[in-house]
């Protein structure tokens, strides 16, 4: 930047010493001087190039402009009337009187020149400084302007070296602020920096993301935009389009056309225009030709509250205007003393005919005129920028008034060096009109602005202040109620690319844009955090969440409880299976030598109806929040128990079959069965191989509490882990293959007298034992939810409640209701019918 700052400042210094040559020996109007102990510089833009942008570099002699700048007369106006006020004084500079120097910076060249001016480099051939330059003293001891930041930075670069403070009333740019290029740079404009910020925080209020940015050429308009897009992209808002207008831009021309349809295309409600006054009258008076309309306008300070654009024939409808202004302030007596201005001098000549040769930028033949012709009420823009020159000008003479020790009633008078000058201004806090004028380390006032809007009444727009923004603290207050939208139904104009998304719905993102995304529903189990509405998280395992949820809930913990009514069902049946079992070997007991008991096994009996109480006491295990022993012992002693129960039931089953057939054809091998226990041996040995598979699936496979989650999404089921172990499915097999077993040595004996045929009994039941085990594993396999142990446990209460009654209900029956069944008589004429019909010997006793 500093190179940069240098070429420009050598190609000004050429133009300048031309002009200086052609000027020297020149006069200038009295309005534009006035002696004084202290001189104090001013740069006022009193005319305005209309040329624009030049192709090659031109000498400007402001008076030679048919355009005046009533703006920058009201500034100009200003800095005589504060100047006068102190004067006038006795507690400020007491014993001082400022004088002033003000020149009319029309054009880059007339400012060159104005400040040169105040150094004393123009007329004079070298400089002569001793030591360091901040010890050489210019014209004037302080400088206020210029107006624009173009002018403020060359004005800044060129007095920077000799430490002569510049504060300027207009100049916003961040650029000027650092303090490594401008040390001695002030303004009483507050920095483009809160500007930005301001409008940043103005879309947000709104909901604006998604936005269209115009700026002016120019370091104002390009360093404001920059500025603006790298805060907004911050804060997440899009910039759909931005353009820059140039220099040369004409209302309708082809780049205005091309900009306008740009911002028709970006389907944009919001376009932030950070402009100059001059290039936004362009812009908008191409946007009238264009028929751009119903968008929310934000208009920069430069332009916000300026006659010179509202008055744009046709602008009444573009839609809203929001802008971000200066704060209105009005310099008390200022009109009295412009109106005052023409009556002393009414008739006065003018100093120097058109013919003769004046300074081109110390006359103003438009100046007196204008003041007749338009004494009325001065524009709001116009106000606040001459209430900040006439801030500046106390801000010098209360750094005077602290650097001379006017505090003792006398001021000494001594010699100024700017630096000290600028130390002083840097340290000023004064209260002036009920606004604190101070200054931060940048030089840069602590100042807010007014937020205002346009409102349309009749034949001519009127800002209304709706709100404000502040630095210290930082903050930004709107009354909304005050605004008038576009539209019919006064809502608050929407700028999204993408509206936004139902709850539980994440953004997945479209294009380049994150502001442009499709709506996707969260999946079940995940939520939408709305600290990242981009992506949906998973819940934690203790929660859940439907599909398309915002929020995670806590699952709700379940096991089969004591007290429910499913579990008082199965609790009354098992524990009347017990009783029953119970009775029944009570019966057998009392009727132990009775033929219907020794047909049934005898003793062996008692260890059917015991394996089958012990199964029945493992289902107790299922009730209740699971524990270790809880899961180690309900399915283990179902499954030994019952393997015992098939066990003696496939032997009893095999031994009767093998009586009555095959006893007298093998007599060797049944007296070796009998000889040896061999039904005993066989329980012995088929239980304990069901007892090692438990034992090592008890130890390999250890049935362990979990919590179960996948089962059901809103629950977390409380269960044992058997039912995902190899041991378990070897331990069923194995009570299966029993089962197989016993049903085959049951239908061999079909045919064997009715008092020992059970094969019809024994069927039902081993079938029944089998669709309650294949239902129990194939709802397993479709339903995971909270009665699932339920299901178990019945699946379990089936098979022993089919096994008890399939072998010991019909001998009960007998022993009850037909005792005259029970006795050896009748078992001897089974057996002798039996002997007949199949023409074999009867067998032995057994």
């Amino acid at each position: 930047m500093l190179p940069q700052a240098a070429r420009l400042v050598g190609l000004q210094l050429s133009l300048s010493c031309c002009w200086a040559f052609s000027c020297h020996g020149t006069e200038s109007s009295p309005d534009f001087s006035l002696p004084g102990d202290y001189l104090i510089a001013g740069l006022f833009p009193l005319h305005s190039d209309c040329l624009g942008v030049r192709r090659r570099p031109t000498v400007t002699l402001c008076d030679s402009l048919d355009r005046f700048n009533g703006h920058g007369y009201h500034l100009f106006q200003a800095m005589r009337f504060g100047i006068e006020e102190i004067n006038n004084s006795t507690a400020l500079l007491p014993n001082v009187t400022l004088g002033y120097e003000l020149y009319d910076v029309c054009s880059e060249s007339a400012n060159v020149y104005a400040t040169l001016r105040v150094l004393s480099l123009l007329g004079t051939h070298h400089i002569e400084m001793q030591g360091n330059s901040s010890h050489y003293s210019p014209t004037a001891v302080a400088v206020i302007g210029p107006d624009s930041t173009n002018h403020a930075a060359t004005s800044a670069a060129l007095l920077s070296p000799f430490l002569v403070p510049l504060i300027s009333y207009e100049a916003s740019s961040v650029l000027l602020g650092e303090k490594r290029h401008y040390p001695s740079f002030l303004r009483t404009i507050p920095s483009d920096e809160h500007q930005v910020d301001t409008m940043v925080r103005l879309l947000q209020r709104f909901g604006w993301v998604w936005i269209s940015l115009v700026g002016s050429d120019g370091d104002y308009g390009q360093l404001g935009l920059q500025a603006l897009e790298d805060r907004a992209t911050q804060q997440g808002i899009c910039i759909a389009s931005k353009d820059i207008m140039p220099f040369s831009a004409r209302p309708g021309d082809e780049s205005m056309q091309s900009m306008t349809q740009h911002l028709a295309q970006a389907r944009t409600t919001v376009v932030v225009v950070f402009s100059s006054r001059q290039l936004a009258r362009v812009f908008f008076e191409s946007v009238v030709l264009a028929n751009l309309t119903a968008k929310v306008w934000v208009a920069s300070e430069d332009w916000a509250i300026s006659r010179y654009i509202s008055s744009v024939p046709g602008i009444w409808g573009i839609g809203t205007v929001l802008g971000v202004a200066i704060r209105q302030r009005l310099v008390p007596g200022l009109k009295e003393f412009e109106e005052a201005y023409v009556l002393a001098d009414k008739g006065a000549q003018k100093p120097c005919s058109r013919g003769s040769r004046c300074s081109g930028n110390q006359l103003c033949r438009e100046c007196r005129a204008f003041t007749v012709q338009k004494m009325p009420t001065l524009e709001a823009f116009s106000m606040s920028s001459a209430y900040n020159v006439y801030q500046a000008v106390y801000a010098v003479a209360h750094g005077l008034h602290q650097l001379l020790g006017c505090a003792s009633g006398a001021c000494s008078r001594g010699r100024v060096s700017p630096w000290q000058l600028l130390g002083q201004i840097h340290k000023v806090n004064f209260l002036l009109h009920e606004d604190i004028v101070i200054f931060n380390d940048s030089g840069d006032p602590l100042n807010g602005y007014d937020i205002i809007v346009w409102e349309w009444n009749g034949p001519e727009w009127t800002f209304r202040v709706i709100g404000s923004s502040t630095q210290s603290p930082v903050r930004l207050d709107i009354n909304k109620t005050k605004i008038q939208w576009h539209g019919k139904d006064n809502q608050v104009p929407k700028s999204v690319c993408s509206s936004d998304c139902p709850e539980g719905h994440q953004r997945v993102i479209v294009g380049f844009y994150h502001c442009c995304f499709e709506c996707v529903p969260c999946e079940a189990g995940t939520f939408l955090n709305r600290s990242d509405l981009h992506s949906c998280q998973p819940c934690g395992r203790e929660e859940w969440a439907p599909e398309g949820s915002q929020n995670c809930f806590p699952r709700t913990v379940v096991f089969l409880t004591w007290h429910e009514p499913i579990s008082c069902m199965l609790l009354a049946a098992n524990t009347l299976l017990l009783l029953v079992v119970a009775g029944t070997a009570g019966l057998f007991a009392w009727h132990l030598d009775t033929p219907v008991v020794r047909s049934a096994g005898g003793r062996l009996c008692f260890l059917m109806l015991g394996s089958l109480a012990g199964g029945s006491c493992g289902l107790y295990g299922f009730f209740g929040e699971p524990t270790v022993t809880m899961c180690l012992l309900r399915q283990a002693l179902f499954v030994l128990g019952f393997a015992i129960f098939l066990s003696c039931l496939t032997i009893r089953s095999f031994q009767l079959v093998f009586i009555f057939k095959f006893s007298a054809k093998v007599p060797t091998f049944y007296n070796a069965w009998v000889r040896n226990h061999g039904a005993g041996l066989f329980v012995v040995i088929s239980s304990t191989a069901q007892l090692l598979i438990c034992l090592t699936w008890l130890v390999v496979w250890t049935p362990l509490p979990i919590r179960e989650y996948q089962r059901f999404p809103q629950l977390v089921v409380l269960d044992c882990t058997e039912a995902n172990s190899l041991g378990f499915m070897l331990a069923f097999a194995y009570n299966g293959f029993l089962s197989v077993s016993a049903f085959a040595c049951s239908y061999l004996g079909k045919d064997l007298p009715e008092n020992y045929n059970e094969a019809k009994c024994v069927t039902f039941s081993l079938l029944l034992n089998f669709v309650s085990w294949i239902a129990f594993f194939t709802t397993a396999s479709v339903y995971q939810g909270k009665y699932l142990p339920a299901v178990n446990l019945l699946a379990v209460l089936s098979s022993l409640s089919s096994g008890f009654s399939g072998y010991f209900l019909p001998k009960c029956y007998v022993i009850l209701c037909r005792p005259d069944l029970n006795s050896t008589e009748h078992f001897q004429a089974s057996i002798l019918n039996y002997t007949r019909r199949c023409g074999s010997t009867a067998p032995p006793d057994h």
